[in-house]
């Protein structure tokens, strides 16, 4: 059976690079359910749990979720005990048990392909890169900073982009003073730049540059990616707020900013851009056409209608190897895109009862 299993994830592999046919996701998804079911004994304990097995689901949208709390519970995994190369974290504060997704090389392989091919379609050109995070070698349980590296290496940059740094306690910190200085370096020079970061990192940049009263204007091509939130981590900022600052001290324009969602327990991210003088598909957050998301009541669990709040759900193909639907505690509203079942959310932010996780924790 696990044989199959890696078929399974070759074909894909090569449908993502071909171009993957949105019309055959539903067939792929009950397929990856009838081989992860059989190998994924965790989840198997789950489905059986609801009253669900492969014979009694017809289309994707009926497979059970993994609540990502699980994820810290329960090792949700089709490898064999020993077959794991990388394991990323969901979280990394003191007296937390992080969630964790294991990985072997071929899945690792499939994660980057879909990261990358996803990435590419939405960012288009990559610049010099300036990223506000640690490089895997110091947050190796990091899928964020794993993801970045994928992109670096792909597109051939040098590895002191990364500009973080872990600190004892296992805290994400950056060094400002050279970064400030290579930011003003690239808008002297008028060579476009990528920047990369969470949330609060940006924040915490804007508080430098405010400090010390100044304002950038980084070279047109420009782009930053931002990601991450801030759950409990100092003061918060809604997502407007802190893209009209980065436009203030950083010259960037509503379409220069790239906003990225994923998750350690995925192996696909969502990408999106934020600003009212945008298109509302280009504003809504949007999966590989090899992922799927929901959006439902937390009461009842059912699909909630266009333009209504519930809690957001993944389904993603490149996820072979572990589980493929995931329900995260995340809230959004999603709307219809297309015929295909495309579909585009907004983030409306963590769920009241969930505690904070993923890369809002890494930083202070």
């Amino acid at each position: 059976m696990f044989s199959k299993l890696t078929q399974f994830a070759g074909h894909l592999d090569q449908a993502m690079v071909s171009g993957f046919d949105s019309d055959h996701f539903d067939l792929l998804a009950l397929e990856l359910f009838r081989l992860q079911w059989e190998l994924n004994p965790a989840w198997q304990k789950l489905c059986r749990s609801r009253g669900v097995h492969p014979q009694s689901v017809s289309n994707w949208r009926e497979i059970p979720c993994v609540p990502t709390a699980v994820f810290k519970l329960m090792d949700f995994s089709c490898l064999p005990e020993q077959g794991h190369c990388r394991v990323f974290h969901s979280s990394g504060t003191t007296g937390q048990t992080p969630g964790r997704h294991r990985h072997s090389s071929q899945s690792l392989a499939l994660y980057e392909q879909s990261a990358w091919l996803w990435f590419k379609h939405n960012w288009g050109d990559v610049q010099d890169m300036i990223v506000l995070l640690p490089p895997p070698s110091l947050a190796p349980h990091s899928s964020l900073a794993h993801m970045i590296e994928t992109i670096r290496c792909r597109e051939n940059r040098t590895s002191d982009c990364f500009k973080g740094r872990v600190d004892g306690a296992g805290v994400w910190r950056v060094d400002w003073e050279p970064v400030i200085e290579e930011l003003q370096q690239a808008a002297a020079r008028g060579k476009p730049l990528d920047l990369f970061g969470t949330a609060f990192l940006y924040v915490h940049l804007l508080d430098e540059l405010e400090a010390r009263k100044l304002s950038l204007k980084l070279p047109a091509g420009s782009k930053a990616m931002e990601t991450g939130g801030y759950k409990n981590r100092s003061r918060e900022m809604p997502k407007a707020e802190l893209h009209a600052w980065m436009g203030r001290r950083l010259g960037l324009l509503p379409g220069q900013i790239i906003c990225e969602y994923g998750m350690s327990e995925l192996s696909s991210q969502a990408y999106g851009r934020n600003g009212d003088s945008l298109k509302k598909a280009d504003r809504l957050l949007r999966l590989p056409p090899w992922a799927r998301v929901r959006v439902v009541s937390p009461e009842n669990g059912e699909e909630v209608a266009p333009g209504e709040t519930g809690l957001i759900q993944i389904f993603d193909l490149a996820n072979a190897f572990s589980v493929m639907a995931i329900q995260t505690e995340d809230l959004g509203v999603w709307q219809d895109l297309d015929s295909c079942g495309l579909c585009g959310f907004e983030l409306l932010g963590r769920s009241a009862k969930a505690e904070p996780r993923g890369c809002s924790l890494m930083t202070p």
